[in-house]
């Protein structure tokens, strides 16, 4: 394979351009197309057809790892590396379940993202260390912490109210209503058991998100 083509997703604009400056400068790599959320970048998928789709989890309405889900459904042998902001492990190990090829944190140096894209257009698995070590380490747990029942939106939104961010700014970042938040908020509570902050704290700890 001369040139990678990729397709890039993410919901910031000025974000997408510093990743295809960076992917384009490596010169056997090529930007073929962008999207923003969810649907688009299920129709640009279906459209274009890149090597390798590098996609954000946190995306406005659907989140990228259902994205991820219709893509591999429709399309069994594309691509999907997801490219995140969370370094919480169980936010990968739901990534390679959906049928993710990688998994690299923002938090990774940029050489790193081409690196992932290469080795993910080969073929071959690509993981942050950081997050491969994580990974390793909880498949030696005699009883891993689950929370199959979590979708990936109320995962995220768990990991929000962990932080402290307030329903309201959880809806502003996501690019959900408030009441849907909200909503959310009380489907996870009942899903974990949860009837107090602080048991919401220690159901969260229990699934590997923390502060």
């Amino acid at each position: 394979m001369s040139t990678v083509g990729v397709l890039l997703v993410d919901d910031h604009a000025v974000v997408r351009e510093g990743y295809r400056l960076l992917l384009e400068r490596a010169g056997d790599i090529h930007v073929v197309g962008e999207a923003a959320d969810a649907a688009s970048a299920v129709a640009q998928y279906t459209a274009l057809r890149p090597h390798v789709v590098v996609m954000d989890i946190a995306l406005p309405g659907v989140s990228g790892i259902d994205a991820l889900r219709e893509i591999r459904g429709a399309s069994p042998d594309a691509r999907v590396l997801m490219f995140s902001m969370y370094e919480d492990v169980i936010f990968a190990q739901r990534a390679l379940k959906a049928g993710a090829q990688g998994y690299v944190t923002k938090a990774s140096a940029p050489a790193t993202l081409v690196e992932a894209v290469r080795t993910v257009a080969a073929g071959r698995m690509y993981l942050t260390p950081s997050i491969a070590q994580d990974l390793a380490v909880r498949s030696l747990s005699p009883e891993p912490p689950r929370g199959d029942e979590l979708s990936a939106r109320e995962f995220e939104v768990l990991r929000l109210l962990v932080q402290g961010v307030s329903v309201r700014d959880i809806a502003t970042r996501l690019g959900l209503t408030t009441k849907t938040v909200a909503n959310l908020q009380s489907l996870i509570r009942q899903k974990l058991g949860a009837e107090t902050a602080v048991q919401l704290l220690n159901a969260a700890a229990r699934l590997g998100i923390e502060r």
